[in-house]
C-alpha cells in the first residue's frame, strides 16, 4: 500500500466526545420543570375564570333582586280607585213608581213613604205585568245614579240599573215580587184580632 506525505489533515484534534457543539447538553430534570410550570399555569387559569364566572353571577343576581323588588314593588300598588258615588235624596227628580206585584195599592203607599222621605212622586200605577222579580230603581241618564242610588236606599236597599225604557220620568221604580220597604203594608187596614182563648172550667 503506498504511503503519501503527511499534511496538516493528517493531525486531527483528539476526539473531545461532543457532538453538534452548538446545543448544550439538556439539563437533567428539565422536562418535569417544564410540565410543572404548564400545570401551574392551567391551574391559575381556571381559577382567575371561575373567580370571573362568580363575580359576574353576583352581579347578575344583585341586578335580578333589585329588578325584582321594583316588580313586586309595581305588581303591589293598588290600582287607582273608581271614585264610589254617594247616595243622594233630590227632590228635584222626577219619579214615577209603578206597581208589578199583585198586592192593591202598593204603589200608592210606597210613593208616599217616597214623598214623605223628600222625593217628587209624580206617577203611581201599575205595571204591565204583576209578577216582577226584582224591584228595581231605573234611570235613564248616567247623570242620575246618585239619585237612584238614593231612593234605592230609602226602599231598603234595592238595586238601581241604568235603562232608557222609561223615559216619562228622572227615576222609575218598579216593584216586585221581593219588595219588602216602607209602604208595603197598610197601615190604615183593620188588624184581625185572635180569638180569646176560653178559660178553663174550674
Amino acid at each position: 500500500m503506498p504511503r503519501f506525505p503527511e499534511d496538516s489533515f493528517d493531525r486531527l484534534p483528539a476526539p473531545t466526545g461532543r457532538v453538534g457543539a452548538h446545543r448544550g447538553p439538556a439539563p437533567r430534570g428539565r422536562g418535569w420543570r417544564v410540565l410543572a410550570w404548564a400545570a401551574l399555569a392551567t391551574v391559575l387559569l381556571v381559577g382567575a375564570g371561575i373567580g370571573y364566572l362568580a363575580i359576574i353571577d353576583n352581579n347578575n343576581q344583585f341586578t335580578d333582586a333589585l329588578g325584582g323588588a321594583g316588580s313586586s314593588a309595581a305588581a303591589t300598588t293598588d290600582p287607582t280607585p273608581t271614585p264610589t258615588v254617594a247616595p243622594v235624596t233630590d227632590g228635584t227628580k222626577s219619579v214615577t213608581i209603578l206597581n208589578g206585584t199583585e198586592i192593591a195599592g202598593l204603589a200608592t203607599r210606597v210613593g208616599d213613604a217616597a214623598v214623605a222621605g223628600g222625593w217628587n212622586v209624580g206617577s203611581r200605577a201599575n205595571a204591565s205585568t204583576t209578577d216582577f222579580a226584582t224591584t228595581t230603581v231605573y234611570y235613564a241618564d248616567a247623570a242620575n245614579e246618585a239619585a237612584a242610588l238614593g231612593l234605592a236606599q230609602l226602599l231598603g236597599g234595592v238595586p238601581i240599573e241604568l235603562n232608557t225604557s222609561f223615559p216619562g220620568a228622572d227615576l222609575t221604580v218598579v216593584l216586585g215580587t221581593d219588595y219588602a220597604g216602607p209602604g208595603l203594608t197598610d197601615p190604615e187596614a183593620p188588624v184581625e184580632e185572635a180569638p180569646a182563648e176560653e178559660a178553663p172550667a174550674g
